[in-house]
């Protein structure tokens, strides 16, 4: 059985950072496309990053470009989301999804993600 659990949210001022991460257990890491996704209250789900399995690319939202950084470790079976310059309206609930069958054309689309962790509150505020 596949698991992701995510830490590190939390309350940050605006301009903060924060390191996001996504532990994956079960399975095997190396096959998997795994992405970031956010959702603020009242809003669809919004991709944020993928990052495909073994050397295979890191891909960002245009709002995010410059700001967020992914990473993955496959020695820890975790990936990571840093943030910097935090602004108000990134302000949601970030959740790691992951899949072994995701083509390029669809990193961006939640549905075609198999397994998800619960998500970490991100509150942006001063």
């Amino acid at each position: 059985q596949v698991q992701l659990v995510e830490s590190g949210g939390g309350l940050v001022q605006p301009g903060g950072s924060l390191r996001l991460s996504c532990m994956v257990s079960g399975g095997t890491f190396n096959t998997y496309t795994v992405a970031w996704f956010r959702q603020a209250p009242g809003t669809e789900r919004e991709f944020v990053a993928a990052i495909r399995r073994s050397g295979g690319g890191t891909y960002y939202a245009d709002s995010v470009k410059g700001r967020f950084t992914m990473s993955r470790d496959s020695a820890k079976n975790a990936v990571y989301l840093q943030i910097d310059s935090l602004k108000p309206e990134d302000t949601a609930v970030y959740s790691c999804a992951a899949s072994s069958t995701i083509i390029l054309s669809s990193l961006r689309m939640a549905t075609q993600y198999r397994y998800w962790g619960q998500g970490t509150q991100v509150l942006v505020s001063s």
